[in-house]
């Protein structure tokens, strides 16, 4: 509903669940320049780690696609920094989910330990 999405005219919310909790949600921000458009799993993201969350239980996302919509490849690793077991549920259009671990979603994440292992 808060979307902001009027180049693409997809719009995406996200709940995001923490350890704790408390719920973080988000919308899409679309830009005129698209590199700059924020996606509704970073925008809740924003929010939890501005309010001091760090562990997450469960994100959900909902979206117009026919079956539902996933985290992009961006979303994924920025979640998976956090909380990489978390789960993931997809809302499909007519109110029902399936769900998976993140982990299934990315199963190596870039972590930085791959900086220290070139030595760099």
């Amino acid at each position: 509903m808060n979307s902001y999405a009027p180049y693409s005219q997809f719009n995406v919310g996200a709940a995001l669940l923490a350890a704790d909790g408390r719920v973080f949600t988000g919308a899409n921000i679309e830009n005129a320049s698209l590199g700059l458009s924020i996606c509704a799993e970073r925008v809740a993201l924003g929010a939890a780690i501005s309010a001091g969350a760090r562990s997450f239980s469960a994100v959900a996302v909902a979206g117009e696609g026919a079956l539902g919509i996933l985290p992009c490849g961006a979303c994924r690793q920025a979640l998976a920094e956090f909380s990489p077991s978390m789960i993931v549920l997809r809302c499909h259009p007519d109110g029902s989910f399936d769900s998976r671990s993140l982990a299934d979603l990315v199963p190596a994440p870039f972590t930085g330990g791959e900086l220290e292992l070139a030595g760099a």
